[in-house]
């Protein structure tokens, strides 16, 4: 099962969704990661329903519901599914000319052909047959189209990229030399990835100098040379935005004969690279670096947990396997620790929540649910792409160029105000200042460093923080406390990297372009945002289709969980294995009363607190909804 790659806080944690300043959010479970959709204008008197909402999605869907499909009369009626219940259409009616020859009984993609019109007086047309419900492929498609998701590429790309080459050749690489790109191929380079990862778009070379300092070279696919503005790949890429990864399939941001071919940092072939080579002193901080065109040959494809072995049980034969490769290895543990205490002299931030991992079998049936299992190689990366990522950043804004940035908010003094409330309640020494700098933050999680609630209480704080967005305008990044800061390292998977490299070519070319990009990165960077989102609440709601077909068979099943977050009806209580389930309170032999600004749950006789050990009983799960209900064992 393909996974998204790198996943933390500079690139996905603090995802899309705030608005720039002030943005209010509260505590609530449900908004942990919402944003409230763009509105746009609506006919006077119009009830708010989905027709008000943006378009959604790369496939702009709007003004659609999914749901079952009923007889009714002479025609039929949809009963939306339960993630359509925001929109507050209620079933739809469908006339008989409008079913389209849909089977009743069956999952059906059903568009709204009045939109504005008052509740139980919708009506819709058939324009998609998803399946039987119960299947589990019908299940994943309802998200697909739930959240505007493309499957496939317009044939006008298939046919722009039918000329490709799988590989360069001789000839090809001769010529870019000599038209200026460095050749770096005598370099020993390798990449390190995942075991399932296909698209290779990060390679690392990195060499001691004499005077004791760091040569860092990280060299990136060199995607913009193929992916041309004003094409029609160019334009399906900046609609798709980034690469989506559901539980059970990845939607590529390109075709595959360039994700995971010709662009993709594969071993032993000639490839098309930017390079940021850095000389970093042994502090961590870059006393040197240049940006350009390159061509590299990767020495061998590694994956974290090889890396991790290499490192932590070395066998007699490393050397002849691996040759140089082993000293290098341990080279970049040092570098990365050095850059990783660097950031955190700085103030950085280092949330790393666990991410959930389903294991499918052949036919896409979920086996085991656990926590995505990541060790200190996935650091190692981590910290050298954030390098390269900060170096770009502050070159091209120094240059005052177009550029787009990637970007983090300070957070909301009231919702710090509230944090240091429920922190103070828990027992955490000490309080965040309400116009807090990231040092301030850091030190006063290291009170919590040995807190068995530490890792829920960074849960609460990312709440109280504003969310990553991509922008044109440079303001800095709070969480990594680095003043400057792009997505420079993943242009097979994310638009705004793509988009920046073309920029920096077309800088490096001499074009006098900077009026033409100007124009442009601010609608790049906003849709970047927007898809980026999408793909998240997509990502997330496939995972949880698949967690619920897990569930579904331990009904009755006792589970040790600990709370993980209260609103005003109940408690969520998250397993070790990441899934999270809800236990109402009205389950509960007495009322309890949900104390916001303390973050609690009391009655008469006892007090809930996020981070208490529960004993739970899995008593439903609700496979229209994706819901799972505990009960508190006593």
């Amino acid at each position: 099962m393909a996974r998204r790659k790198k996943n933390s806080l500079h690139s996905r944690k603090f995802g899309p969704g705030m608005q720039r300043r002030g943005n209010p959010r509260s505590f609530s479970k449900n908004t942990l990661r919402d944003r409230t959709p763009r509105q746009v204008s609506a006919a006077p008197e119009a009830p708010v329903n989905y027709a008000e909402v943006a378009p959604r999605g790369p496939a702009a869907v709007k003004n659609t519901v999914i749901g079952i499909l009923r007889p009714k009369g002479n025609g039929g009626e949809v009963i939306p599914g339960a993630s359509f219940k925001e929109t507050d259409f209620g079933p739809v009616s469908i006339y008989s000319k409008d079913i389209n020859g849909a089977p009743f009984g069956m999952t059906v993609v059903c568009e709204i052909l009045n939109p504005y019109a008052h509740k139980g007086q919708f009506r819709g047309k058939i324009i998609e047959v998803l399946g039987d419900y119960g299947n589990t492929n019908v299940r994943m498609m309802e998200v697909v189209r739930r959240y505007g998701l493309k499957t496939d590429f317009p044939d006008e790309v298939k046919t722009e990229i039918e000329p490709l080459a799988i590989s360069l050749s001789d000839e090809e690489v001769d010529a870019a030399i000599k038209a200026g790109r460095r050749d770096l191929r005598d370099l020993l380079t390798i990449t390190i990835d995942g075991e399932d990862a296909k698209d290779l778009d990060d390679a690392i070379t990195l060499e001691r100098l004499p005077n004791g300092n760091w040569h860092l070279y990280v060299h990136i696919a060199d995607v913009s040379n193929y992916v041309r503005e004003g094409t029609a790949l160019d334009e399906e890429a900046f609609i798709r935005g980034t690469s989506v990864y559901l539980a059970d399939r990845v939607l590529p941001m390109l075709p595959a004969k360039l994700s995971n071919g010709i662009c993709s940092l594969n071993p032993n072939v000639a490839r098309f690279t930017m390079t940021c080579e850095m000389e970093l002193d042994n502090d961590g901080h870059a006393v040197k670096s240049d940006i350009y065109e390159s061509v590299i040959v990767s020495d061998r494809r590694m994956s974290y947990n090889e890396c991790y072995r290499i490192l932590t049980e070395p066998a007699d034969d490393d050397l002849n396997e691996y040759g140089k490769i082993v000293g290098m290895l341990t080279d970049m543990k040092v570098l990365a620790e050095i850059l990783k205490r660097m950031r955190e002299m700085r103030g950085a931030i280092n949330f790393n929540f666990p991410e959930t991992k389903v294991l499918l079998d052949d036919e896409g049936n979920p086996t085991e649910v656990m926590a995505y299992p990541i060790n200190f190689c996935h650091g190692i990366i981590e910290s050298f792409m954030i390098a390269a990522n900060e170096c770009v950043a502050e070159t091209f804004a120094k240059l005052q160029y177009p550029f787009v940035y990637r970007v983090h908010d300070d957070p909301d003094p009231i919702k710090i105000a509230g944090f240091n409330m429920v922190a103070r309640h828990l027992g955490i020494p000490g309080r965040i200042p309400s116009e807090a700098k990231p040092l301030d933050i850091a030190c006063f999680m290291a009170n919590a460093y040995d807190n068995p609630r530490r890792e829920l209480l960074e849960e609460l704080l990312l709440r109280s923080m504003a969310k990553a967005v991509y922008d044109s305008i440079n303001f800095g990044h709070f969480g990594l406390a680095s003043k400057f800061y792009c997505h420079f390292t993943s242009p097979i998977r994310r638009y705004p990297d793509l988009y920046i490299h073309r920029i920096i070519k077309s800088y490096l070319r001499g074009e006098d372009k900077k009026s033409h990009f100007g124009g442009k990165v601010s609608n790049v960077a906003a849709h970047s945002s927007d898809m980026e989102r999408n793909a998240a609440e997509a990502e997330r709601a496939s995972v949880q289709v698949k967690v619920c077909e897990y569930m579904n068979g331990k009904i009755g099943e006792v589970f040790e969980g600990r709370i993980s977050g209260i609103i005003t009806s109940g408690l969520f209580v998250r397993l070790p294995n990441t899934i999270e389930g809800f236990v109402a309170f009205r389950t509960l032999p007495d009322h309890y009363i949900f104390d916001e600004r303390r973050y609690c749950a009391t009655s008469s006789k006892k007090t809930f607190n996020i981070g208490d050990d529960v004993k739970v009983e899995l008593v439903n799960v609700d496979m229209d909804s994706d819901r799972i209900d505990f009960e508190i064992v006593s």
